[in-house]
């Protein structure tokens, strides 16, 4: 081998070394095997490809309100149903954004609403079916700073609106007779992260968020929601139900300093 040769090969061999080790340093750093014990106890997880679909934007415009939409995949043939789906941002310092639970009788078969993204990350959506098991699917989104962004409404405007709810409604494509609607819960509050700073005193502001909302209609489950530091600003739903007939809706919210807010509307005039 000619010296040329070698200095080829040795060149090669350490740029094949050099573009290897990212890839197995990255690999290693998944912080995915770790979540799947830390919040599902290790259970096996399926190919959720065919159960529940996840989209978010690949480039985020703002880390801080990135949207995400959860969507059943299940075809209507299918006699299990989805009682959860968990959210989980996997390098943001709190994963688990979300979980939410599916009322029994409502046929809620899409969620959205929007969340922080503090790293470019994968993003897991994991549904519970009524058979037991885990179906897991993923995206990617880069993004970064949404967990520590400075809150878009001053500490006054925010305390004037905290806790107040507006319930909004949309048309549907169906027939008039049909039960399916599409609806929107809107609570302001400033969901602090832990994270921000205030940029008067330059000191950290205290987590303080919403991390638990129920709807019903009437009495009836719809969607309920176990949130965390995760979800943005202002938090809302928008969601898909199948109608039950009841004539009132029902929003109740808590928050991580134990006010409750609670409001209901006429499922015909919705209103504010």
């Amino acid at each position: 081998m000619t010296g040329c040769t070698r200095r080829l090969t040795l060149t090669a061999l350490l740029l094949g070394f050099a573009l290897a080790v990212p890839a197995q340093a990255e690999e290693a750093n998944d912080p995915w095997p770790g979540l799947v014990q830390d919040i599902f106890s290790n259970r096996p997880m399926n190919d959720g490809s065919t159960v529940i679909g996840i989209e978010m934007p690949y480039r985020a415009e703002d880390a801080a309100i990135v949207p995400v939409t959860l969507r059943s995949k299940l075809s209507p043939g299918d006699a299990r149903r989805i009682r959860s789906i968990t959210l989980v941002i996997d390098r943001n310092p709190a994963p688990m954004a979300a979980k939410f639970e599916l009322g029994p009788d409502a046929n809620v078969t899409e969620i959205s609403t929007r969340v922080r993204v503090n790293n470019y990350t994968d993003v897991h959506a994991v549904a519970e079916l009524s058979d037991g098991q885990l179906y897991v699917s993923k995206v990617y989104v880069k993004a970064s700073g949404g967990c520590s962004a400075p809150a878009g409404k001053n500490i006054e405007e925010a305390k004037a609106r905290l806790g107040q709810m507006r319930y909004r409604q949309f048309a549907r494509e169906e027939a008039p007779a049909s039960r399916v609607r599409e609806a929107q819960i809107m609570i302001g509050h400033p969901n602090n992260s832990g994270l921000q700073m205030d940029q008067v005193t330059q000191l950290y502001i205290p987590a303080f968020f919403i991390n638990q909302i129920k709807l019903t209609q009437d009495d009836s489950p719809v969607l309920s929601m176990e949130g965390g530091i995760s979800i943005s600003e202002d938090p809302n739903l928008r969601f898909t139900y199948v109608s039950n007939g009841a004539k009132r809706f029902r929003a109740e919210a808590k928050d991580t300093d134990g006010h409750v807010f609670r409001n209901e509307w006429d499922v015909e005039k919705p209103g504010t």
